[in-house]
């Protein structure tokens, strides 16, 4: 009996916990780390702002938490599209244009995934223990490019170097994409995306050869 109501306990704060994420990602969509408060929150999720501080306790925790769902969900789909993959080349293929679509699909988690710069350019951090933790999960979804780079031929340290160079290039393309500057060049952001990644497949190859 006490085992039950244990687990009920859990269950009723694992759902209390849920409703204040979901609400919090609402909320951080509309005002960003800095505009939103944790009174904010509270009201949307239907508790008070002391009500919240039994599960985080700081509004950068609650924020931390929901990019960290954002990039796990990032990461799944990234592995996913690959697993379908064959061959390194496809994979590659796949891992980068995986990475371009979760964002244009879902331009919340983008706009939640740079905190950094919310409020200006002056970079604005969530802690460096939570800072480190959601840059790891990053780098795990970008993780498949540089590892069939490799298997390509590349060496690490270019594999490494190609995450970079395509991470810069899709958030340049996502970032025209969703303010719709796209339409100044009469391009699409997913060909433009995809011609880049052929290109960089295409001088891979041809280096190592």
């Amino acid at each position: 009996m006490a085992v039950r109501r244990a687990e009920r306990r859990q269950a009723v704060s694992d759902h209390k916990r849920a409703l204040i994420l979901e609400a919090a990602r609402e909320v951080f969509a509309t005002e960003g780390l800095e505009g939103a408060s944790l009174r904010a929150i509270a009201t949307r999720a239907g508790y008070t702002p002391a009500a919240l501080y039994f599960h985080f306790d700081s509004k950068e925790a609650i924020y931390a938490e929901v990019l960290h769902g954002s990039l796990a969900a990032l990461g799944q789909a990234v592995d996913e599209v690959v697993a379908k993959a064959r061959g390194a080349e496809a994979k590659l293929r796949a891992a980068a244009m995986a990475f371009f679509w979760f964002y244009a699909e879902n331009p919340r988690d983008l706009d939640l995934g740079f905190y950094l710069f919310r409020g200006g350019m002056k970079p604005k951090g969530l802690g460096r223990e939570r800072d480190e933790a959601l840059n790891e999960s990053l780098a795990k979804a970008l993780r498949p490019i540089a590892d069939t780079a490799q298997a390509l031929g590349s060496s690490r340290s270019e594999a490494d170097l190609l995450v970079v160079d395509t991470f810069a290039h899709a958030t340049g393309l996502l970032l025209l994409l969703h303010t719709g500057r796209i339409r100044m060049f009469g391009a699409s952001a997913a060909e433009r995306m995809e011609a880049y990644v052929d290109e960089r497949i295409s001088l891979l190859k041809q280096e190592t050869r």
